[in-house]
C-alpha cells in the first residue's frame, strides 16, 4: 500500500481515526510514529499528505489533511466479459492499479449466467478490490463499474451511444488475424476502449457485432492466456503505446 485512501465522511475537523487495514498498515508495515507525514488521498479527490497525530492500540488518528492535486483520469476503458467472482476480484484490483476509468461487465455466450448473481455485484463490495489497486498505484479515482447482463442490447444500443468518446475501439480475440501493433500506431493520445472476452474467447457472432460497431480485432499472439493475465498484459501494452514517442 503506497497511499492511504480516506473517505470524505470519515474526516471531522481535519482529523480521521482509522481502525481497519489502513491502521494496521501504518502501524505494522510503515511503523509510523506520531509526527510522521504520510501520503493520503481523498476518495475521488485530491492526493496530499497527512500527519500522524496519535497511535493507540490498533487505531491511528491522522490530522491536517493537506490537499494536493486530483490525479488525471485514465484514458483507457475496459469491456470485460464477466468472469467468475474469484477471478473478478483479482482483475478489478489489477485494472485499478494499471489505470482504467470505466469497466463494463457484460454477458457473452461463454459466460456462466450464475456469475451475475455474485454477492459482490449486488452489494458493491467490489469497491474493496478497486481500492486495493488504487492504494498500490497512488491513485484516488475509482473506476466506474456498470453491469450489462444482455449482450445484444449492450452492443447494439449502448455502444453506439458512447462510441463517439473513443477514437480507438479494439477487441482481443485469439483467432484475430492482426496483432495490436498492426492496428494501433504509437503514440496513443486519445481514449481507448478495449474489449476482452471470457475464458474460451468470444464466439463469431460476438466478434461480428463488435466489428459492426467499429471495433478492430487483434490477437495477442500464439499463447492463450487466462483472462486476468490477459487484462494485465493488454492494459500494460496500451499504456506502453501511450508512452512511446515517435521521432521524425
Amino acid at each position: 500500500m503506497n497511499l492511504i485512501l480516506l473517505r470524505p465522511e470519515e474526516i471531522n475537523n481535519k482529523r480521521v481515526t482509522l481502525t481497519d487495514h489502513r491502521a494496521d498498515h501504518i502501524i505494522t508495515v510503515l511503523k509510523s510514529s506520531p509526527g510522521d507525514s504520510l501520503k493520503t488521498g481523498i476518495v475521488n479527490g485530491p492526493v496530499g499528505r497527512s500527519k500522524v497525530l496519535k497511535i493507540s492500540g490498533d487505531s491511528v488518528v491522522l490530522e491536517k489533511i493537506v490537499e494536493g492535486n486530483i490525479p488525471p483520469r485514465p484514458q483507457t476503458d475496459l469491456i470485460l466479459a464477466l468472469p467468475r467472482p474469484i477471478m473478478l476480484k483479482r482483475i478489478l484490483s489489477q485494472a485499478a492499479a494499471l489505470g482504467v476509468a470505466r469497466i463494463f461487465l457484460i454477458n457473452a455466450n461463454r459466460v456462466e449466467k450464475s456469475f451475475f448473481s455474485a454477492s459482490m455485484l449486488q452489494d458493491d463490495t467490489y469497491n474493496e478490490y478497486l481500492q486495493h489497486g488504487l492504494e498500490q498505484a497512488v491513485d484516488s479515482l475509482f473506476p466506474e463499474i456498470s453491469v450489462h447482463n444482455r449482450f445484444k442490447p449492450f452492443v447494439e444500443d449502448f455502444l453506439p451511444e458512447i462510441s463517439k468518446n473513443y477514437p480507438k475501439q479494439i477487441v482481443a480475440h485469439p483467432e484475430g488475424q492482426k496483432k495490436l501493433a498492426d492496428i494501433v500506431t504509437p503514440p496513443i493520445t486519445d481514449r481507448v476502449l478495449l474489449a476482452i472476452g471470457p475464458e474460451g474467447g468470444w464466439v463469431d457472432f460476438e466478434i461480428n457485432k463488435f466489428e459492426e460497431q467499429g471495433f478492430e480485432t487483434f490477437a495477442m499472439g500464439p499463447r492463450i492466456l487466462k483472462v486476468d493475465t490477459a487484462v494485465s498484459a493488454l492494459l500494460a501494452q496500451v499504456d506502453l503505446l501511450r508512452q512511446i514517442t515517435v521521432s521524425c
